[in-house]
Parts: C-alpha cells; structure tokens; sequence
C-alpha cells in the first residue's frame, strides 16, 4: 500500500495527494514489487533502501549514500500481534528514508502505531529533519505504553498462578519474558541511532529540533531501564514460581511414597498368613482378628515413627 501526502506551503495543512512531487511524504505499507519500482523511479534511488526496510530481521542502523545524496535511518518499533488467541508483543524495523532534501519516505511491513499518530499531528512534509526527530519520540512513547501493558498482562497472570499453576500461565509467563527481551534488544539498537543522530550531525538540526531529540533519547532511555526492570522482576518471579512447582511435586512424590509404604505393611502380613504352611493363629477361631489388629497396630506405630520424623507434614 502507498499513500502520499503534502504539506501546502500557504496554509500548512497536510493532504493526501496522488501525485508525488518535491517536499511531500510518501508512506508504504507491505509494498508490492510495482509499488517499490514506481518509489525508486519517481525520486531515483536504489530498490534496496526501500526492501532493507522490509526485511523482518533487519537491525536499526543508519546508511548513508553519498551517490544519491540518500540517507536510511532504520529504527524497531512496537506491534501487537496475535497467536492461537493471546496477544503477543514483538517489533518490526521500520524504515525512514531522506532523499535529497526533496522526498521522506516511510516503509514498514506492517501498519504501525508511531506512523498513524504522525497523520494525526498534522505532520509538516517538508520539514524532513522534525518528522524524523517526532517518529523517534513518538516510538520512545509508544515503547513506555506498551512496556506498561506488559506489566498489567504480567500481573494478571501472576494472580492466575496464585490460584491454578496450569501450563497456560506459566506459557503466558514465558511470552511476556520473550516480548521484554524483544523490547530491551530493540531499544538499545535505537539508542544508538539516536545518539549517532546527534553527535554525527547526518541531518540538519536547529535548535528546537536537537530539544525534541535529547526528549527522545531520554524517554528511550527510561524504557530501557523499565524494560531490564521488569525483565529482571519477571526472571525472579519464573524462578520463584519454578521452585514452588518443584517443592509441589516434591511434596505429592513424598505422600505417595510413605502411602505406599504404610499399604505394604498390611500387604506383607496377610501374603505371610496366605502361605500354605503352618503359623501361629492358623487354628485360632479369632486368628484373622488377630492377624488384622496386628496390623492396625504396627501400621499405627509406623504412622506415629513418620510424624515424629515431620515427614507426614
């Protein structure tokens, strides 16, 4: 999908347009091969600076082009996506494209968060270096929302744990841990293209774009420390929780070991008194009164020796 947009330099409202001309910004979403051809065609510059956008795997990093006067600032930024029913937040690069101080052009795979709050506040097309410094802000606060959202999830999977240790929670736990490692990566590669931004000097910066940057690394800076926070509060919950599962099972394994035991007693008795040989109170009209309050007996006395030992506890 290809969508255009202008910024009219006499009443400063931005529209989307058709037409792509010099100072406007061209968003792609998911392009297809003839959308990408007809980019690179009508503002001359290579098909690879659109597709490294498109590669899920790609790293955020800056590229620059001498050759066609074109930079490439690649940043991750959140989505929500969903998987067998459950929520699950991961990242995707997305791309950011200056060419010539002429065109900005913004490429994804997927619809993001950060581009349509963009389109909401009225972006100015030709002012490329502020769009670019609102896009890395507007990410660092997008990390922090959803940084947030993960917690509340984490929370309620803890007070479903509490309750019922099923495998569902503790799965629920290990993709909330997974989506905190995927944010922690990503953030830390952004802050290095902010940072390189700032003290490489690759766009030009006025005196009001370089406040809104430093704004930027800053609020990426706390969700890099909310991030490690949870991540480490999770980690101690999961070994928590693992030692409780253990010392759970260890408990159960113990029970049906001292239960085997006090079974095998009167097992052992009444198989001695079935033998086909003599033994005492074989003719005793009472004998398997007898023989059981026998076993009454030693079974209670093994069943005392065991809580004395604190091991019915």
């Amino acid at each position: 999908m290809i969508k255009i947009y202008n910024t009219d330099l006499e009443t400063n409202k931005t529209i989307e347009t058709d037409e792509i001309k010099k100072g406007c910004w061209i968003n792609l979403v998911s392009p297809t091969e003839n959308e990408i051809k007809k980019v690179c065609k009508s503002v001359n510059i290579q098909e690879d600076f659109i597709k490294y956008s498109l590669d899920y795997e790609e790293k955020a990093r800056i590229d620059i082009e001498d050759e066609d006067n074109t930079i490439l600032f690649i940043i991750d930024v959140p989505i929500i996506d969903k998987e067998n029913n459950e929520t699950i937040h991961s990242t995707i690069p997305l791309g950011i494209i200056v060419v010539r101080d002429d065109y900005f052009i913004t490429v994804s795979l997927k619809q993001t968060k950060v581009i349509s709050d963009l389109k909401q506040n009225n972006i100015v097309t030709y002012k490329k270096s502020r769009s670019i410094l609102q896009i890395f802000y507007k990410n660092a606060e997008l990390f922090l929302r959803e940084l947030k959202k993960i917690n509340k999830e984490k929370e309620v999977a803890e007070k479903e744990l509490n309750t019922s240790m099923r495998n569902k929670e503790l799965l629920k736990m290990l993709s909330i841990e997974k989506s905190l490692v995927y944010f922690t990566t990503s953030l830390k590669s952004n802050e290095l293209v902010m940072e390189k931004t700032m003290k490489g000097r690759i766009i030009k910066l006025y005196e009001e774009d370089e406040d809104i940057l430093e704004d930027a690394i800053i609020e990426n800076k706390q969700a890099i420390e909310m991030a490690k926070t949870y991540s480490d509060i999770l980690s101690g919950t999961m070994d928590t929780y693992a030692s409780i599962i253990s010392n759970n099972l260890n408990i159960v394994m113990k029970f049906l070991t001292l239960v085997t035991i006090v079974l095998a007693i009167p097992t052992l008795l009444f198989s001695m008194w079935g033998m086909n040989v003599e033994l005492p109170f074989q003719h005793n009209q009472y004998g398997f009164l007898i023989i059981l309050g026998i076993t009454i007996v030693i079974t209670f006395i093994v069943m005392l020796w065991f809580k004395k030992k604190d091991m019915l506890d």
